[in-house]
């Protein structure tokens, strides 16, 4: 079997990534000669300039490194405006409050079928790093939704007293990880990284502290590597507190723990995207490469219940997409409309089947002094909390 030839980058490109690999590996230095690899992620993905986040590649659609559910289908970004809908009439009102809105087009989404179902927001306020992508997504806006453009805001900064629907689709995967590499003995070592003729890996041992804490918790096999995210506790923790009153719903793809530190998923689940395809090497082109690693929900369920937040429902995303009427906002396109039923249709596979994206990617809603009539949307037919 042969490998896959991959894209060239520009000559641009090319060089962006090179001036971030002198920039990390300053950093390297600056450090002693050695940086845990989660501060390696968030340069690779975050650095002003230069990150993957924070330059200027594109990144998302057919021409980018992947597809988010919202791009492949309009129904996705109504689906879950319905969870949104929910929350609002419960509220009597309030705002929206999206994480990393990408190009836009799921905000457009969301926007789009809440003044249809008549629950718009008084803002819908957007927190991103990037802002090349800011421009994006208000472009995207100005085109899909232009009438409701003057309700969007973007803020630099959380939002205090926030009373409303809080979403973030793909974010958690994208915050940075510490990588844990146990000895012969299974003792938790962090993996970081050092400058070697190139990027190499080193272990060294673990400073007490919560990382290790977290680490001992899991009593690992002995030659096991795998992620813990504090970062991604400490995002869900935020946005307990930010929350004064409403529901936040996180989607993503991931484990509950007992399956994300199983005995054989014992190299983890640390990945790199690329012009669409799949990178194992996370020394890859910086920059110009995506990182993630999968989500362990036990983890942001904990996070999310002990800073002061209820748990209203874990699902897979085919069984919340479906519960928030996916298949029939998809009979309604009309079948005799076969230019756009039948791409409708292959968005719908793609998001809502097992060997796609519906049992990877996981829904979790939460909710913080708000007394709901009925189950949310996407959580009333199935709930697999008792997995976390």
């Amino acid at each position: 079997m042969t490998t896959p030839q991959l894209p060239a980058p520009t000559p641009e490109a090319a060089a962006a990534s090179q001036q971030l690999i002198e920039r990390i590996r300053a950093a390297i230095e600056s450090a002693g000669g050695w940086l845990p690899f989660d501060a390696y992620m968030r340069m690779a993905l975050y650095e002003p300039g230069l990150g993957y986040y924070s330059g200027g590649a594109t990144k998302f659609g057919e021409a980018g490194d992947f597809v988010t559910a919202p791009e492949m289908s309009p129904l996705f970004g109504a689906c879950v405006a319905e969870t949104a809908a929910a929350t609002l009439a419960a509220l009597d009102g309030g705002d929206v409050l999206e994480f990393g809105a990408g190009t836009g087009v799921l905000a457009a989404q969301i926007l789009a079928e809440l003044e249809r179902l008549g629950q718009l927001p008084t803002r819908y306020c957007i927190v991103d790093l990037s802002g090349e992508l800011k421009e994006r997504q208000h472009a995207t806006l100005a085109t899909r939704v232009p009438h409701l453009l003057e309700r969007v805001v973007w803020l630099d900064a959380l939002p205090e007293n926030f009373r409303g629907f809080v979403v973030a689709n793909e974010v958690l995967d994208a915050i940075p990880c510490a990588l844990i590499a146990t000895d012969d003995d299974g003792t938790p070592r962090q993996r970081g990284v050092v400058w070697q003729d190139g990027f190499q890996w080193q272990d060294r041992p673990l400073p007490a502290g919560p990382l290790l804490d977290a680490a001992e918790e899991l009593d690992l096999p002995p030659g096991y590597i795998t992620e813990i995210s504090l970062e991604a506790r400490g995002f869900t923790a935020s946005i307990a507190g930010l929350l004064e009153a409403g529901t936040a719903l996180l989607i993503d793809y991931g484990f509950p723990a007992r399956e994300y530190y199983h005995p054989e998923r014992h190299m983890g689940t640390l990945l790199g995207h690329y012009r669409h395809h799949t990178i194992h090497d996370p020394f890859f082109l910086p920059g110009l490469t995506d990182l993630t690693c999968h989500v362990d929900f036990s983890a942001i369920f904990e996070a999310g219940t002990e800073a002061g937040m209820l748990l209203e429902g874990y699902v897979s995303q085919a069984q919340y997409l479906l519960d928030a009427g996916l298949l029939s906002r998809l009979e309604a396109l009309g079948a005799d409309n076969t230019a756009l039923y039948l791409p409708a249709v292959a968005a719908v596979q793609k998001l809502s089947s097992p060997a796609e994206m519906g049992e990877l990617f996981k829904a979790i809603v939460f909710s913080k002094n708000l007394v709901l009539p009925a189950l949310l949307p996407g959580f009333r037919q199935a709930d697999e909390s008792y997995r976390l």
